[in-house]
């Protein structure tokens, strides 16, 4: 704050900060709406056709146009005031149908702008930083800020939805989408990438520390929507194994086979909606302690110790969920995914940011967080149409994330022994990332 006028990255940190609580405000409205009223095998099947129908258009289109709207002045700033504005009339409209089945559609179209936010913003930080050095560190401060307005945006909004219902903290997102979209037309018209990838840039990029990096980050993405997924479905009551067969098949014979309890009949209730809100407070409490601890560890490790430490955390703290369930093992694993992933991901852009000096940085973590969405979907995927008991998704969520630091640790241990050896291709090997070549 220069005066009385804001810099670039405040500006930017006001507008994150509405975002969140949006988010924030839709998912408290939502705990008591039409989801968690009806059988929930008819909720299974209805999540699994919107999360097709709205994030795999996006995630088919946003590879194609992003490139395209990084070279545009302003491009990635009219996304991010475009998506803030569509996700006001999204609220508003999604208000009066808590209810109905006209909930779902809109719900998933606020969940694909939200994303389309993210990416967008992701692009924008290295442009209102100062300097290359000062990325992540306001990477965490974005993050450390998501947490808190996670918590202060949830408070009213739980109170508003006590005394007069969902909808009436919708219109409170409506008005906090108003309020970002006010804030970002305050953001400067720049482009994120005005000239094309070179090859300097596209060579360090797909360099095979970033690549070996990136794969880990993008299973750890995708662990972080499974476990979305089972924790909702799992809080929700298990309902029926339906409606797609395969999901009822699986379901019920994995039950058998572990002699964990068979779901509820449909229409059987679930937990409680406060232990909705217990869940989702310890995973971003936890995802604040990763964005606070992540840039002063990194002072004494470097980034791939602590993105191998991360996982190999998460694998012990799943496990350790999975022997536990119950409530407290969903706590416990919520906070382990929550913290792991926003510790994860600062440790990635650092290393992105110095293993790719020359590339430019607002296309490329664009650029990454796109795919990491798509892998999210993917993730998030398997759990609403198998039903899966929830100590075998904790288990699954441990041995994924097992596996991630077992072939990350290895590859890491090959590349540097390459180069020991005079390989040069350990340094900078063009493998591609997927979707690039």
């Amino acid at each position: 704050m220069r005066g009385w006028v804001a810099s670039p990255f405040t500006t930017l940190a006001r507008v994150h900060a509405m975002s969140v609580a949006t988010d924030a405000i839709i998912a408290t409205s939502l705990a008591g709406s039409l989801f968690f009223s009806i059988p929930t095998g008819a909720a299974r099947g209805r999540v699994a056709l919107y999360l097709v129908l709205t994030m795999a258009p996006f995630a088919v289109v946003a590879p194609l146009i992003g490139p395209a709207i990084d070279r545009v002045a302003g491009g990635r700033r009219l996304m991010i005031i475009g998506s803030c504005a569509l996700r006001g009339v999204v609220c508003f409209f999604m208000a009066p149908h808590t209810d109905d089945l006209l909930l779902f559609p809109l719900a998933f179209a606020a969940l694909v702008l939200g994303k389309a936010y993210g990416i967008a913003k992701s692009a924008l930080v290295p442009t209102v930083v100062d300097s290359e050095a000062g990325l992540v560190r306001a990477n965490s401060r974005l993050a450390v800020l998501s947490g808190v307005m996670g918590f202060l945006a949830a408070a009213p909004a739980a109170l508003l939805v006590k005394l007069f219902g969902g909808s009436s903290a919708l219109l409170l997102g409506a008005l906090t989408s108003i309020v970002a979209v006010v804030l970002a037309l305050r953001l400067k018209t720049t482009a994120v990438a005005p000239e094309p990838a070179g090859e300097l840039e596209t060579a360090e990029l797909r360099g095979e520390g970033i690549h070996q990096a990136s794969e880990a980050m993008g299973l750890l993405r995708g662990i972080v929507g499974f476990t979305t997924f089972l924790l909702a479905f799992d809080l929700r009551g298990g309902g029926a194994d339906g409606p797609v067969p395969v999901g009822l098949a699986l379901g019920r014979a994995v039950r058998q086979a572990t002699g964990l309890p068979v779901a509820q009949a449909p229409g059987a209730e679930g937990a409680p909606t406060w232990h909705f809100g217990l869940v989702i407070g310890c995973s971003v409490a936890a995802g604040l302690v990763g964005s606070v601890l992540a840039p002063r560890v990194r002072r004494i490790l470097p980034e791939e110790r602590i993105l191998l430490g991360t996982l190999a955390c998460l694998m012990v703290l799943a496990a350790l969920a999975a022997v536990s369930g119950g409530l407290l093992g969903a706590c416990l694993l919520a906070a382990s995914v929550g913290m792991g992933a926003n510790a994860a991901k600062l440790a990635f852009d650092s290393l992105v940011q110095r293993d790719a000096p020359d590339a430019n940085f607002g296309r490329s973590f664009a650029g990454f967080e796109t795919r990491f969405q798509i892998v999210w979907v993917l993730g998030g995927f398997l759990p609403v149409i198998v039903p899966i008991p929830a100590q075998l998704g904790y288990a699954m969520v441990a041995i994924a994330a097992g596996f991630a630091a077992f072939a990350y640790a290895t590859g890491v241990r090959h590349t540097k022994l390459a180069a020991r050896l005079g390989g040069g291709w350990g340094e900078s090997a063009p493998i591609g990332l997927p979707g690039q070549g």
